[in-house]
């Protein structure tokens, strides 16, 4: 009984406690929620170690830039187009010592600094030839031309235009929503049989603020599109997002198969978080920097990338997953997961390591092996629709 303890016992019975009372430097400081700003505008929360973490990321981002400057001093300034002519031709060229006679794509995947992605995507991506087949006064033509033209797509653009990346510093203005809005109006003239879907609005978001000027954002657009994604993703009926979410789940299976195994034991449904990831390229689940690290990659080695990154997410909280009793535990782990990657490093070495190899022939190969039961499966449920006039056709 405390009556009958001294003083002393006391003491020693309450110091044996403080370890437990008292939470560790290490936890307070993961407790303590900050705001902050990074690499593109964005207020983004996070703990004290988040923090840390960008600022390690932005001395990267330097080192890197001093890699490719380096190489540009050395090789000339589009010294990586040359990397692209041929098979050979990439296969035979030395790098100076400064990079370690590491490869073009080994060093698109450490990264591209910030200051040199307007170029380097607008001339890797294929973007600067696509340009160079219209006349100069393209662009400036077709935002003039449907200007004042109203169409299914323009009043969902406009409706979509204050939801894009509320409360950033440029997007969230009456400047930003213009010129993200004539982007995406002009797209849709150009495309109608992409017209807009809702998604793309974050794309050409991110791409504008990477590009700069609107033209070139309207011409990355274009390349993501017409070149690097399958054509019928941004389609009336998303046959394509739904086809990539069938070749992700065949994926995880193969990689990741105790995820697998476990998540169709909840009953998980995975579209349910990584619908988003491939519609609007990651661009609203992961931090800027991140999402651009990816990007880097896309342009370069095409969307397969985009299976590389999930598969990565999952993987990188396997133990986490297979913890899980409930769906709504998944979609937190992972949700957590993509806010807090403030390092890209941390997510691509999984993605290009312990994912494993894959090329765009084999997505490929597994998109045209789905595609014929989605479109059924679509078709059913058009016939559905204009029965009862209920369903949705997303994923």
């Amino acid at each position: 009984m405390h009556g009958t303890q001294s003083k002393k016992d006391l003491a020693i019975e309450y110091q044996a406690q403080i370890p437990i009372l008292r939470p560790s430097i290490h936890a307070r400081r993961a407790n303590i929620i900050v705001k902050f700003q990074d690499l593109y505008g964005f207020i983004v929360e996070g703990n004290v170690d988040d923090v840390n973490v960008l600022n390690e990321v932005r001395e990267k981002v330097r080192q890197q830039g001093r890699v490719w400057w380096a190489l540009e001093s050395s090789k000339g300034v589009n010294w990586y187009l040359e990397t692209n002519v041929s098979s050979t031709l990439k296969s035979s060229l030395k790098f100076t010592a400064l990079v370690n006679q590491i490869t073009l794509k080994r060093l698109i995947r450490k990264g591209i600094p910030p200051n040199l992605r307007p170029k380097v995507w607008f001339t890797m991506s294929g973007a600067a030839k696509k340009k160079s087949t219209v006349p100069e006064s393209y662009y400036n033509d077709l935002t003039t031309a449907v200007l004042d033209k109203v169409t299914p797509a323009t009043k969902q653009i406009d409706q979509d235009l204050p939801r894009t990346f509320p409360g950033h510093p440029w997007l969230d203005t009456p400047e930003g929503h213009a010129a993200l809005r004539r982007i995406l109006v002009a797209y849709s003239f150009r495309d109608s049989y992409v017209g807009y879907c809702q998604g793309l609005n974050y794309v050409a978001a991110l791409l504008l603020l990477v590009m700069k000027t609107e033209e070139d954002a309207f011409w990355m657009l274009a390349i993501l599109l017409e070149n690097v994604l399958v054509s019928d993703c941004y389609t009336n009926n998303l046959s394509g997002c739904h086809v990539d979410q069938r070749v992700f789940k065949d994926l995880l299976a193969k990689k990741c198969p105790r995820i697998a195994a476990h998540l169709e034991a909840l009953e998980f449904d995975v579209p349910l978080v990584c619908t988003e990831w491939f519609l609007c390229l990651f661009s609203k689940s992961l931090p800027s920097e991140t999402t651009m690290r990816v990007w880097d990659v896309l342009f370069y080695e095409g969307a397969k990338v985009l299976f590389h990154a999930a598969l990565a997410i999952f993987k990188m909280k396997e133990d986490e997953l297979l913890m899980t009793y409930q769906v709504g535990d998944v979609i937190n782990i992972i949700q957590r997961t993509t806010h807090h990657l403030f390092d890209p490093d941390e997510l691509l070495t999984v993605a290009f390591g312990k994912i494993g190899f894959m090329t765009t022939t084999t997505i490929s190969k597994q998109r045209k092996k789905q595609e014929p039961a989605v479109m059924a499966e679509l078709d059913q449920r058009l016939r559905r629709l204009n029965t009862t006039g209920d369903e949705k056709l997303l994923p």
